[in-house]
């Protein structure tokens, strides 16, 4: 019976550590884009998207989806050096070039960050985010990091739940998205940006 039970853990073990692997492995970001296409120029560009958007579309605006208190995804937390229960404050829009959704934004705003210069970042309705973090010549950004978001992924979902093109637009096999950590003193704000079909068919008319 003893053995019996030995066997079972040594059984047990590797599974256990399979699926920690599998786990860290739809976690993990990249630290550069592969064989992201036409769309490589837009992922890399360290400039702010917000005034790219704004010099290649004559309309370009910023369609709040969300403004929540929520839970952290579990690797946002530990990058943000928040507990897995914290409650942050979650801001999604998508930003519209010449009236097509082009971008979907998913921002992290922890409550100890909302404070001193950045007090009024929750309340900045239609206005983009990242032209408030541009603006100012103290806040430093961490290095980008991406990821192809599949269908299973939260942020994919969240991203198309508001497309309504035709069925390649609205449920393609992946998106790309990247992610970074703007910093003011000891506040972190966690930007992720999904970039959606539609941003090339546009950029090609």
């Amino acid at each position: 019976m003893v053995l019996a039970r030995r066997h079972l853990i040594y059984a047990i073990i590797p599974l256990v550590k399979i699926q920690q692997n599998l786990a860290s492995t739809r976690q993990r970001w990249l630290n550069k884009p592969i064989q992201a296409n036409r769309l490589q120029a837009w992922l890399i560009d360290n400039g702010s998207l917000t005034a790219r958007l704004q010099q290649r579309f004559s309309a370009f605006a910023v369609q709040p989806i969300a403004v929540k208190h929520a839970k952290l995804i579990q690797d946002e937390a530990v990058l943000l050096h928040q507990p897995n229960y914290q409650i942050s404050l979650i801001r999604e829009v998508l930003l519209i070039g010449n009236h097509q959704p082009v971008v979907f934004a998913h921002s992290v705003l922890p409550s100890a960050s909302l404070r001193g210069a950045w007090n009024g970042l929750g309340r900045l309705g239609i206005k983009p985010l990242g032209a408030t973090l541009f603006a100012n010549p103290k806040v430093k950004r961490t290095a980008l990091s991406y990821k192809k978001l599949t269908p299973n992924h939260a942020l994919y979902q969240h991203a198309t739940r508001h497309l309504t093109q035709n069925s390649e637009v609205r449920n393609p096999p992946y998106l790309w998205a990247r992610r970074s950590i703007f910093s003011l003193s000891c506040a972190n704000i966690m930007v992720t940006e999904v970039f959606l079909p539609q941003l090339m068919i546009t950029e090609n008319v």
